[in-house]
C-alpha cells in the first residue's frame, strides 16, 4: 500500500496558504479518485481508496506542520509501510514557483515538517513532490508561508498542484523515475 502524505497546517485560518499546498493536492487527488479523506486515525485526516488497482492511503497530518513526523512515523508503522511506498508532497521556497519537483530522496533543505518527518523516522529514502512557491522576495519567511496566495498565483498554482497530483499517480502506476522524467518542471 503506497501512503500518501500531503503537509500542512490545520484549520480554516491556513486553510488556502502557500504552505498548505501538500492537503491542496491531497485534497485534489481526494477529488479526482473518489476518495473521502474524512477519518481521523494516526493524528491525520486520512482516506483510502485504489490507483489502479493498487491501494492507497491519503493523509493530512493534524499536528501541525512542525510536528508532522509524529503522525508520518505512526502510519508507517501502523501499516508497515516500506519508505519506497511513501509519498510526501510539500511547499518548497528553493524552487520556482509554479513547477514540481519529484525525487527518490534527500534532505529536508528548510522545511520544518519535512525536518519533522525526516526525524521520526530516522530516514531520508523516501519519494518526495516538492511544490515550488517561491522565496520570499524580501518578507519575513513566516509571513510568505503562511501567507495565502495572491490572484496572480492563483492560476499557475492550480496548474502546479494538477501537475503533482499527476507525478503522484505516476509513481504508483509507473514507478518513480518514470514520474520524474515525465513531471519534473513545470507547464
Amino acid at each position: 500500500m503506497y501512503v500518501i502524505v500531503g503537509l500542512g497546517n490545520p484549520g480554516r485560518k491556513y486553510e488556502n496558504t502557500r504552505h498548505n499546498i501538500g492537503f491542496i493536492t491531497i485534497d485534489y487527488l481526494a477529488d479526482e479518485l473518489g476518495i473521502k479523506v474524512n477519518k481521523l486515525k494516526h493524528k491525520a485526516l486520512v482516506g483510502e481508496g485504489r490507483i489502479s488497482g493498487q491501494k492507497v492511503l491519503l493523509v493530512k497530518p493534524q499536528t501541525f506542520m512542525n510536528l508532522s513526523g509524529q503522525s508520518v512515523r505512526e502510519i508507517v508503522a501502523y501499516y508497515k509501510t516500506e519508505l519506497s511506498q511513501l509519498i510526501v508532497i510539500y511547499d518548497d521556497i528553493d524552487i520556482e514557483k509554479g513547477s514540481v519537483r519529484i525525487r527518490k530522496k534527500g534532505s529536508a533543505g528548510t522545511h520544518n515538517g519535512m525536518k519533522s518527518i525526516i526525524y521520526d523516522l530516522g530516514e531520508d529514502s523516501f519519494p518526495r513532490v516538492r511544490i515550488g512557491i517561491g522565496a520570499s522576495g524580501g518578507a519575513p519567511l513566516v509571513d510568505h508561508v503562511i501567507g495565502n496566495f495572491t490572484k496572480e498565483e492563483v492560476p499557475l498554482m492550480e496548474k502546479a498542484v494538477q501537475r503533482a497530483a499527476k507525478g503522484v499517480i505516476s509513481i504508483v502506476e509507473d514507478g518513480i523515475d518514470m514520474a520524474m522524467n515525465k513531471y519534473n518542471g513545470s507547464d
